[in-house]
């Protein structure tokens, strides 16, 4: 078995058991969740595959099963679900046992305005970096999304996304060397803003946030559309 499942399965085999938990009832979201994942996934999917294909990022094959799927290794497919759905397990687990966790409106909208401005400047001066441009775009789209999204999703999701930093920053630096020898993920760090956490390219936190927030938001409308 590859690392990078091993550290998928560790990541997302808690989550799946705790989601019969009688007060969180995880597994009654699925199907609103599940297809908010997986559309989102798609979209960050054809990212990955363009940027892996002109080698801004790449996979070592050490730590791989040697399936390959339009340049993408079959864990990275399965990292798209895998990851989202242990993290919006731990957003929900929040939710339902402290349900005040949670920004105020007011302050969540200027915090949002804030990055927002943090996103544009951070792209207008580094556009000849591709993979901080392609974040610092879906992040300024994103942010729009949640400004103009008259919910408490993203006040929730502030507050949460702090816990849900914990585990991402375990799994993302296991993803990028800070246990091995070399990394199961590499970066063409003229493509980035060469600035890490650990082993973690600063851009790598708000590619997870905004993944995370997009299939929240998209769960969420599902579940008040269909529910």
């Amino acid at each position: 078995m590859s690392l990078y499942t091993i550290i998928l399965i560790a990541s997302i085999s808690i989550p799946f058991l705790l989601s019969f938990d009688k007060k969180v009832q995880f597994y009654k979201q699925w199907k609103y969740l599940l297809p908010s994942v997986i559309a989102i996934a798609l979209f960050y999917i054809v990212g990955d595959i363009y940027f892996t294909k002109i080698g801004v990022w790449g996979f070592n094959s050490d730590y791989l099963s040697g399936l390959f799927l339009f340049y993408l290794p079959v864990e990275e497919w399965l990292f798209f679900i895998a990851i989202p759905y242990a993290s919006i397990f731990l957003h929900d687990v929040l939710h339902a046992y402290f349900p005040n966790f949670r920004l105020p409106s007011n302050v969540s909208r200027r915090l949002t305005i804030f990055l927002f401005v943090i996103a544009l400047v951070v792209l207008l001066l580094n556009l000849d970096k591709a993979y901080t441009v392609y974040i610092m775009i879906v992040s300024l789209v994103v942010l729009a999304i949640a400004y103009f999204d008259w919910t408490d999703t993203i006040s929730r999701f502030y507050c949460t996304f702090l816990v849900i930093f914990i585990p991402f920053v375990l799994v993302n630096g296991a993803l990028t060397g800070a246990f091995t020898t070399n990394p199961v993920v590499w970066y063409d760090h003229a493509e980035n803003l060469n600035i890490r956490l650990i082993t973690i390219p600063i851009e790598d936190f708000a590619y997870g946030f905004t993944m995370l927030l997009l299939a929240i938001m998209l769960r969420n409308r599902l579940k008040r559309t269909k529910g």
